[in-house]
């Protein structure tokens, strides 16, 4: 028992609520990161893995670049880039040849395990000094980070949403919807897929940084779907699923860092993440399964009360 009220006492709210603030701008980060595991997961219906592998090229791309004495914004513009490159070398392998969208994706995944050391050097970890002042995201200043991070996301997830009402962006929707169905339209299927699939705040990159990073985006979009429809229900329409899908990431760091708080072994972090996947991932087929019960049990009741 004073075990317990040593544990308890030794917890500093203060110390949570002083970490929040990193927490959500994390989760801004992450959940636009998200939102690229959304078009292929929901929109595409393909387990696209080799986020784990693109999210390091990223930042390895960006932190030679800066390195090298470029812009900021040139940077993170030429890193986009490569990360659409690395997605339409998924998308061949997968349309083009045959493979599996999944085993595409980890064919991906692999190869840019030693692309990346190749950009970096051959260096497993590269960083650079913070406070520069043409960094637009720093752990240093948290409360910018985040105006920047939700300025960010909300220009992202409005380009999104006019992409998507295109006739483009609407072909790709129903492509993830009904393949053949798509097919019988004249819709080019391959290239839908290719396209979805091509879709600095810490100031390093690590060669072993992106790992886990599809589970992360997974848990964004899981969660912010769960709760968008406990809170929206029917009414959650396509802009409603992406704003979401960043308040998912926003979630999935808050539960993080109160993991951490109650100082759990960090090296738990990715089972409790598996953890609150499966759980989130459960709670639509449990609340199906409990209304198809509750249909059932109606339909014996009115029998009964039929014969009687």
């Amino acid at each position: 028992m004073d075990a317990i009220m040593s544990y308890f006492s030794s917890l500093s709210p203060l110390q949570l609520l002083n970490n929040l603030p990193g927490a959500v701008a994390q989760g801004i980060i992450w959940g636009i990161m998200a939102l690229g595991v959304y078009i292929t997961f929901r929109l595409l219906d393909v387990a696209d893995l080799s986020v784990d592998g693109t999210f390091t090229t990223g930042g390895a791309v960006t932190i030679m670049l800066k390195l090298a004495g470029f812009p900021m914004w040139s940077c993170l513009i030429i890193a986009v880039l490569a990360g659409l490159v690395a997605g339409f070398v998924t998308g061949i392998l997968h349309t083009k040849l045959g493979i599996p969208a999944i085993l595409a994706g980890i064919l991906t995944q692999i190869a840019l395990y030693s692309i990346n050391l190749r950009i970096m050097d051959f260096s497993s970890n590269k960083s650079f000094a913070f406070g520069e002042k043409d960094l637009y995201v720093t752990l240093g200043n948290v409360p910018q980070a985040i105006i920047v991070s939700v300025i960010f996301a909300l220009a992202l997830i409005a380009l999104l949403y006019w992409y998507f009402g295109t006739e483009q962006g609407s072909a790709l929707r129903a492509t993830g919807s009904n393949h053949s169905m798509s097919s019988a339209q004249g819709i080019n299927i391959s290239t839908m897929k290719v396209i979805g699939l091509m879709t600095q705040y810490q100031g390093f990159a690590d060669i072993n940084q992106g790992r886990g990073a599809i589970v992360t985006g997974l848990a964004a979009v899981i969660i912010g779907e769960a709760i968008g429809m406990a809170i929206l229900g029917k009414k959650m329409n396509f802009i409603g699923k992406l704003v979401f899908v960043v308040i998912g990431g926003i979630i999935y760091f808050f539960i993080m860092t109160i993991v951490l708080w109650l100082k759990l072994n960090s090296n738990d972090l990715k089972l409790f993440t598996a953890i609150i996947v499966a759980l989130f991932l459960a709670v639509p087929y449990l609340k199906s399964k409990s209304k198809s019960s509750f249909s059932k049990a109606k339909k014996r009741g009115e029998k009964l009360d039929a014969k009687d």
